[in-house]
């Protein structure tokens, strides 16, 4: 399948997706930008760099913070940013939202994928705005209900967001194992809750056997870079997590990940090249 020009998917390279939170409460500040030349000049960069795809976030859905804003703020900061990307250069743009009004008007500004942390179940018109604008959605495992942080519970999760894209006829689907959602407890909606085996070792398991997802026949979407898990087991800052989540990612890749969505693109990108000239 395609994200704008770029295929991801089956036997094809690891592509790199770029990080760029025009959301100043996002958990890492290295990837905040929140003016149009500041975002601009980061498009410009991560292009120089050799990212494929950049990824824009409007509101952080991190599970422990606080940070839900009015949906017109998200939508308004959504528009900037994909217009001054757009302005800056040309790669693809997905957009991290579980919001459908901010991703319609996401879509209208130009996006080429919807980014759902909550894999279409959180808004009960996420799938039909994807549906209707006939793009890629990259499905985060989610769950309203309680669930196992075991691999199956993930398992499940992806399962039901695929169905519901198929009952909207969605063809175009990435699945997101949602490394950092799965919580005893959290500030939003935006994560699911578990309670049979702590936060940091359900996302250890499930990056480690990431090659179950294998099953579900969906291209795969990894998120690791400097989050929390990284910080619990190593007492680090998010500002300290950049070889960690270099680590992480080239494990991801070993083990089936078909796109990395990482702050860190000039990092990631020579790790992945290294990796495959060593690994073929």
């Amino acid at each position: 399948m395609k994200i704008g020009t770029v295929s991801v998917g089956g036997k094809l390279a690891t592509k790199v997706m770029g990080i760029i939170n025009a959301s100043p409460e996002s958990f890492y500040k290295g990837s905040v930008r929140t003016g149009k030349q500041e975002i601009a000049a980061a498009a410009r960069q991560m292009q120089q760099e050799g990212v494929h795809i950049i990824d824009i976030g409007a509101m952080s859905t991190a599970p422990y913070l606080e940070t839900m804003i009015p949906v017109e703020e998200e939508t308004r900061r959504m528009k900037q940013a994909i217009k001054a990307v757009k302005n800056a250069c040309d790669l693809p743009i997905s957009v991290d939202t579980p919001r459908s009004a901010v991703a319609d008007e996401a879509v209208a500004a130009g996006a080429d994928a919807i980014n759902d942390v909550t894999g279409l179940k959180y808004d009960s018109k996420m799938a039909d705005v994807v549906a209707k604008a006939g793009v890629p959605v990259i499905a985060g495992a989610y769950s309203r209900t309680r669930t196992t942080g075991r691999l199956a519970g993930t398992l499940a999760a992806l399962k039901e967001s695929i169905v519901i894209a198929k009952k909207f006829s969605i063809k175009d689907v990435i699945i997101d194992p949602s490394i950092g959602f799965f919580r005893h407890e959290g500030k939003n909606q935006f994560f699911t809750k578990m309670t049979d085996m702590p936060w940091y070792a359900r996302d250890i398991a499930v990056l480690s056997r990431l090659d179950s997802l294998s099953a579900l026949k969906k291209p795969v979407c990894v998120s690791v870079s400097r989050k929390s898990f990284i910080g619990h087991l190593l007492n680090l800052q998010t500002e300290d997590r950049l070889i960690p989540s270099i680590i992480c990612e080239a494990i991801a890749v070993l083990n089936g990940a078909s796109i990395v969505r990482t702050h860190n693109v000039r990092e990631t990108l020579q790790a992945l090249t290294m990796l495959q000239l060593l690994n073929p």
